[in-house]
């Protein structure tokens, strides 16, 4: 029996790195590390990014087209019921009001019956805005979204907005763009982690035609969709989103969607005045998640078929609608209206109050429709409330309550979704105002902190989460990708040779030593080279006659990995090969045994990471000149390798 550093190192025919992929299996005696089964060093891209990517820029360009069609259906839709003619541009149902009076109250309600005919009998994911659900299939279903949702979600979507429902077309866009992702991607030959690109870029594709904000969408598909931040699923997420919006150029020009005069950069005292109004905004989207899913909860009990619920919330939205028309339809004017401060106290205080009670009776019955622009009307109702609130008590600070608008309609996205950069971004796309990116970000991170701190799950995380989804809310870089093997292995390792019998291993594991307490052996030849790896078990198998040598025992070639390779490699390895530990081998000399990895080896390279998480010390000293100092029973630091993980 002989150890690692026993082996002779030097052999020729030494392969260079990235060489051992994985070989068939060799005839016993023959096989050495030249058969060896390893894993792969990846790449960032590859030729199938270049072919997602192409597909991802065509899926834009029809995102674009659909997200046309969707608001000249919804336009359709509205001119239709609210004034009775037949066109196609897009217009508000506020003004149709007057002359209709009460008669307004049934046309939601119609629209909430069509809607929940179509989830019984359609499907029953077109309900909600649509996000929720895409989430659940990246996180559930391999990114599998069933066909139908393509045709299904537009159409009830531009029901129940054409009919006066207080959502935003964003919504729906965006899981119909997702929709046409995953259809695209059941067709093609592809895998699931490329299925969910596709989706993302559908998804993304759409949110950018329709705000024409793609920088917000491509982050929008990273914090909420996609869960990673991979140049292979980034690339074709991001041309999708230029693409699409390229697109939307052509059709629809391209000014900001929420167009405003040039603002003046904040003061010192402003600033702080707008973080202040993003930390208010932020408890305010705390309670917003809370009321939805509360109202929900209670349209849960009650004692008729959810099928009826939309129509429910269609009465109320058509009542709300009486009294408020400006509460009808999409309301990207008034969005518009609120950013640019043509709205007094009164009615900034009157369209919050009335939106919030529509939106969130009817999206809590289970109608279609999205949630952002009414996010963004009650938030940007707030921050201008309390912008001129601060202009008037304080004028010296300085406070715009334009910008104060624009910091409340993103903070309580931010806070609500806690897609902080998404938010930041979007309210600076979509009204082209460099002077609000300092303010946006001060109180979209203070609409988060508020957020993170009283909140576990989001208005986008919660429907699921109730269904036992478990939805990443952090996402940080895998920390098995950045430890070596090598740091990590055991380099005190037992072999045995090819020349030795069962008969005096098996004495040898009788004795009970401690070098035999292992599960598994190295089998090297007489040269050192490792020709396979024994288990304790195979070595004690009765049906194995003793006379045999270890070399004729070993049936398939060596399972290994190089010193360089790094633990996520490693154990991605273990998984495809079905095995719980791998020989590991030099990176310069292939044939050289270096030490060997197992299942426990990787797990106890946690504890670096974990004792970075919890453990809290001082390690400078100005009393000792800012020298560092070891912790109480900690030995002083000792030189070592990057990447060293402690035993």
């Amino acid at each position: 029996m002989t150890t690692a550093s026993e082996n002779d190192p030097g052999r020729p025919g030494v392969r260079t790195e990235g060489s051992t992929d994985a070989l068939p299996l060799a005839p016993a005696m023959s096989m050495s590390l030249d058969a060896a089964r390893m894993p792969r060093r990846s790449t960032l891209v590859d030729r199938r990014v270049l072919r997602i990517t192409a597909v991802s820029v065509v899926l834009g360009i029809g995102a674009a087209l659909i997200a046309k069609v969707l608001t000249m259906l919804i336009g359709l839709i509205t001119n239709l019921v609210f004034y009775g003619r037949v066109s196609a541009a897009f217009s508000s149902p506020a003004d149709a009001v007057p002359h209709l009076g009460w008669w307004v109250v049934l046309i939601p309600a119609l629209g909430g019956v069509i809607v929940g005919f179509m989830a019984r009998w359609g499907s029953r994911a077109i309900r909600g805005h649509g996000i929720p659900e895409a989430m659940e299939q990246v996180l559930l279903n391999e990114s599998k979204i069933p066909p139908r949702i393509t045709f299904l979600k537009p159409i009830s979507s531009a029901i129940a907005i054409g009919t006066g429902g207080p959502f935003g077309a964003e919504g729906p866009i965006i899981a119909t763009g997702g929709a046409l992702g995953s259809f695209i991607g059941q067709i093609l030959k592809v895998t699931g982690s490329e299925r969910k690109v596709l989706l993302a870029a559908g998804a993304a594709a759409g949110m950018s035609a329709i705000f024409s904000a793609p920088i917000a969408s491509v982050v929008l598909a990273v914090e909420l969709l996609l869960f990673e931040l991979r140049p292979r699923s980034l690339i074709p997420v991001a041309l999708a989103c230029v693409a699409a919006t390229g697109m939307r150029y052509v059709l629809m020009g391209t000014a900001p969607v929420f167009q405003m005069p040039v603002l003046a950069s904040p003061g010192g005292m402003a600033l702080a005045t707008y973080v202040l109004v993003g930390a208010v905004v932020g408890l305010v989207s705390v309670w917003t998640t809370r009321i939805v899913y509360g109202i929900e909860d209670w349209f849960e009990k009650l004692p008729i078929h959810w099928m009826w619920w939309p129509a429910l919330g269609g009465l109320v939205v058509g009542v709300v609608g009486y009294f408020a028309p400006l509460t009808l339809g999409v309301g990207y004017t008034n969005i518009e209206d609120i950013v640019n401060g043509r709205l007094t106290l009164a009615a900034l205080a009157f369209l919050c109050v009335m939106k919030f009670l529509s939106w969130s009776i009817s999206l809590g019955s289970g109608t279609s429709g999205g949630t952002l622009a009414p996010l963004f009307t009650i938030g940007g109702a707030l921050g201008a409330m309390m912008g001129i609130g601060a202009a008037a008590l304080a004028p010296h600070f300085g406070v715009d309550p334009r910008i104060a608008a624009l910091v409340g309609m993103a903070a309580i996205f931010a806070g609500a979704s806690r897609a902080l950069l998404t938010a930041v971004v979007f309210a600076f796309e979509t009204t082209a105002q460099p002077a609000g990116l300092l303010p946006l970000l001060g109180g979209c991170t203070a609409a988060y902190l508020i957020s993170a701190l009283m909140m576990r799950n989001t208005i986008m995380t919660e429907k699921i989460a109730r269904r036992g989804v478990r939805v990443p809310a952090e996402y940080t870089a895998d920390y098995l990708d950045q430890v070596a093997v090598g740091d990590a292995c055991s380099h005190d390792v037992v072999s045995l040779q090819t020349t030795q019998t069962l008969a005096e291993v098996r004495r040898w594991l009788d004795q009970g030593g401690e070098a035999a307490q292992h599960q598994g052996f190295p089998v090297v030849d007489e040269r050192g080279r490792v020709q396979g790896v024994l288990t304790r078990r195979s070595l004690l198998d009765p049906q194995w006659h003793y006379t045999l040598t270890l070399g004729e025992l070993v049936t398939r070639p060596p399972i290994a990995v190089n010193e360089a390779h790094s633990l996520r490699e490693a154990a991605d390895h273990m998984v495809a090969e079905k095995v719980g530990r791998l020989i590991v081998v030099g990176k310069d000399d292939p044939h050289k045994l270096v030490g060997i990895l197992t299942r426990g080896d990787i797990l106890a390279a946690h504890a670096r990471r974990l004792r970075e998480a919890s453990h809290a010390g001082r390690h400078l000293r100005f009393r000792d000149g800012l020298k560092p100092r070891p912790e109480p029973g900690e030995e002083p630091p000792r030189r070592r390798g990057a990447g060293h993980v402690a035993e």
